[in-house]
C-alpha cells in the first residue's frame, strides 16, 4: 500500500511540475529511471556507432585515432552530457533542447533561440534515423554477401534498389514497434541496453581469443595510418578527422530528455539517464574498440579498406570474416558476430524513431511544425501515432538521395553528428551567458562555479568539432570526395533563419501553454 502511495505521490509531483512548465499530462508516464536510461543507452549504442563508422576511423588515423581519440572525445563529451543533465533537471519536458533554449535565452531572444535549436534538433534526428537504418540495410547486404561466399567467391551482391527495399522494410518495422503502448516500447529499450552490454562483453572476449595474430599494444595506441587514396599526409590533420568515429558513436543521449514526460520522477530520472548512459557507453565503447583493433595488424589495414575484398570494403566485416576463417577454415563464426551487431543497430534504430517522434510531438505541440495539429495528437494508447509515421516517412525520403549518388546521400546524413551537437550546445551556451545569474537548478546540479566551467568547456568543444568536421576529407578536392557537411549544416541554418525572418517571427513565441491559467 505504501509503495502505491509513493508511486502516486511521485506521479502527482511530476504532473504538478509539468503544469508549472505550462503543459498538461497527455503521454502515459510509465517509465522508470532504468527504462529512461535504457532508451538513451540503446540510442547511443556503441555496437551500432563503432560498427558503422569503423571504416572512417581506420582510414583517418587508424588505431591511434580511435583508441586514444575515443578517450579525448569521451572526456569532452562528458562535459556536454553533464551540462545537459543539469538543464534537463530544471526543465523536464519532452521538448528538451528547444524548450531549454527558449527559457534560458531570455524574453527577447527566446523565441528565435527556440526556433533555431528546435529545427537543428529535429532535422538532426531525422538524419540520425536515416543514417542508422540505411547503415543497417547496407550491413545486412554485407552479411548476405559473406554468408553466400563473399565478393570473391560468387556471393550475392545486392543492387542499390534492393538495399533501399531492405531499408524501407526496416523503417516500417521501426514504425510498427513505435506504435505500440509505452510498456512494450520500454521492453525494446531495455532489450537494446541489454544487447549492447552483452554484445560488448561477448565480442570483447571472443575476438582476441579467436584471432591467430593479435596486434601489439604499440600498434593499437600509437600507430597512425594515413590512406594514400585520400591524399592527406599530415598526422595531426588526419587524427582530427578520425575523431568522427568517436563523436558519432557517443550521440543521441538527448533521448532521456525527450522521454521526460513519460518518466516517473523526471527531474532526477532524466538527468541520470543522460549521465549514466554516456558514462557506460564511454567505458564499454572503448573496450569494444580495443577488442576489435586487437585483431588488426599493420599489414591488414590496406586490405581491410580495399573495396574488392570479400566484404566489399567493410573493414569490420572483413576483419571478423578473415579472423574466423584463419582459425577454423570458415568465416561462419564471423558472420554470426556480424548478425549480433546488426541486431544492436536495429534496436538503436527503434530508439532513434522513439526519440525523433517525441521531439516531433513536442515541437508540433508548440506550433512550430507545418500541420502541427496533425502531428500533435495521441491515440487511445497515449502514443503520438501520427508523428511516429512522419518520422519514418521523412527518413525514407532522405534516403532516396542514395539512388542518385552516394555523395548526395552523405550530404543528407552528414548533419546527424553536427546538427545534433549544435542543438546540444545552444541551450548550454545560453545557460552560461544569458542565464548565468538567473538559472534555477533542479535536483541534479553541478554547483554554480563547476556548472559554468563545465558548460564553457562543452560549448568550446562543440565549436571545435564543428570546424574540424567541415574540413576537406580528401585532396585534391573534387566532386566525388567533397565534404558536404558545411553545405548541409549551413543549409539547415539558412533555411531556419530564412523561415524565421520571412514568416515565423510574426507569430512564433516559443513554447505555448496547454493548460488553463
Amino acid at each position: 500500500m505504501s509503495a502505491r502511495r509513493s508511486s502516486a505521490g511521485s506521479d502527482d509531483r511530476d504532473q504538478a511540475r509539468l503544469q508549472q512548465l505550462g503543459y498538461k499530462q497527455e503521454l502515459k508516464r510509465g517509465l522508470s529511471v532504468v527504462s529512461n536510461f535504457a532508451f538513451s543507452f540503446s540510442m547511443i549504442s556503441v555496437l551500432a556507432g563503432v560498427t558503422t563508422t569503423y571504416n572512417t576511423g581506420l582510414r583517418y588515423g587508424g588505431p591511434a585515432s580511435m583508441t586514444l581519440g575515443w578517450l579525448v572525445v569521451a572526456l569532452f563529451n562528458g562535459c556536454v552530457a553533464l551540462s545537459m543533465a543539469e538543464i534537463c533537471s530544471a526543465y523536464p519536458t519532452t521538448g528538451g533542447l528547444y524548450y531549454w533554449s527558449a527559457k534560458l535565452a531570455g524574453k527577447d531572444w527566446g523565441p528565435l533561440a527556440c526556433w533555431i535549436t528546435g529545427w537543428f534538433n529535429i532535422v538532426g534526428q531525422w538524419a540520425c534515423t536515416t543514417s542508422v537504418d540505411f547503415s543497417l540495410a547496407q550491413f545486412v547486404q554485407v552479411i548476405v554477401l559473406l554468408a553466400t561466399g563473399g565478393a570473391n567467391g560468387g556471393g550475392y551482391l545486392a543492387s542499390k534498389y534492393v538495399v533501399l527495399a531492405i531499408y524501407c522494410a526496416i523503417l516500417v518495422l521501426h514504425g510498427l514497434i513505435n506504435s505500440l503502448p509505452i510498456h512494450w516500447l520500454a521492453f525494446f529499450g531495455q532489450l537494446g541496453a541489454f544487447w549492447n552490454l552483452g554484445g560488448v562483453f561477448v565480442l570483447t572476449v571472443l575476438i582476441p581469443v579467436v584471432a591467430k595474430e593479435r596486434a601489439s599494444m604499440e600498434f593499437m595506441f600509437t600507430h597512425c595510418y594515413t590512406d594514400d587514396a585520400v591524399g592527406i599526409h599530415s598526422k595531426v590533420y588526419v587524427l582530427a578527422i578520425g575523431l568522427l568515429t568517436s563523436q558519432y558513436s557517443l550521440l543521441g543521449y538527448d533521448t532521456s530528455a525527450h522521454m521526460s514526460e513519460e518518466t516517473k520522477n523526471a527531474e532526477w530520472s532524466g538527468p541520470m539517464g543522460i549521465v549514466v548512459s554516456v558514462a557506460l557507453s564511454s567505458v564499454f565503447g572503448w573496450i569494444y574498440l580495443v577488442a576489435l583493433t586487437s585483431a588488426v595488424t599493420a599489414d591488414d589495414v590496406p586490405s581491410l579498406l580495399d573495396p574488392t575484398n570479400d566484404a566489399g570494403g567493410n573493414a569490420i566485416a572483413q576483419a571478423l570474416y578473415a579472423t574466423f576463417r584463419r582459425r577454423f577454415g570458415s568465416g561462419a563464426g564471423g558472420v554470426l558476430c556480424l548478425a549480433a551487431m546488426a541486431v544492436a543497430i536495429f534496436l538503436c534504430g527503434v530508439a532513434s524513431v522513439t526519440s525523433n517522434s517525441r521531439m516531433g510531438y513536442a515541437f508540433s505541440r508548440d506550433g512550430a511544425m507545418p500541420l502541427s495539429q496533425v502531428w500533435y495528437r495521441v491515440n487511445k494508447q497515449e502514443v503520438p501515432f501520427n508523428v511516429v509515421w512522419l518520422s519514418v516517412s521523412v527518413a525514407f525520403v532522405m534516403a532516396l538521395t542514395s539512388l542518385g549518388s552516394q555523395v548526395a546521400f552523405q550530404a543528407m546524413v552528414s548533419i546527424t553528428t553536427l546538427g545534433m551537437y549544435i542543438a546540444y550546445a545552444l541551450p548550454i551556451f545560453f545557460r552560461v551567458t544569458a542565464a548565468r545569474n538567473s538559472f534555477v537548478p533542479g535536483p541534479f546540479h553541478l554547483g554554480r562555479r563547476c556548472s559554468l566551467v563545465v558548460g564553457w568547456v562543452a560549448v568550446l568543444w562543440v565549436a571545435l568539432v564543428t570546424v574540424l568536421f567541415c574540413l576537406p576529407v580528401a585532396y585534391p578536392v573534387a566532386g566525388v570526395n567533397f565534404n558536404y557537411t558545411p553545405v548541409a549544416v549551413g543549409g539547415v541554418l539558412v533555411l531556419s533563419l530564412g523561415a524565421w525572418v520571412l514568416h515565423a517571427r510574426f507569430w512564433f513565441r516559443g513554447p505555448v501553454t496547454t493548460i488553463d491559467a
